[in-house]
């Protein structure tokens, strides 16, 4: 049973969210050859104030950038 975790930043609208599922679920089906009923793909929202890359949050960035913006 193949089970595929795909961490993102939340914000994006559900149908995109639901987009990348069926799309990483063909493509598990397609190359291992796994039926349908078993593949499992998770999906995990997790607030910009809890992502953070070099030591700047998401939210930071994008606070940073749309100043930058002004």
């Amino acid at each position: 049973m193949p089970l595929v975790e795909i961490s993102i930043v939340a914000g994006r609208p559900p149908s995109m969210v639901r987009d990348l599922i069926h799309q990483v679920h063909a493509a598990v089906r397609d190359s291992l050859g796994a039926p349908d009923g078993a593949i499992r793909v998770l999906v995990r929202e997790i607030p910009p104030e809890h992502w953070a890359a070099g030591d700047i949050t998401k939210a930071e960035q994008a606070e940073q950038e749309a100043a930058h913006e002004r």
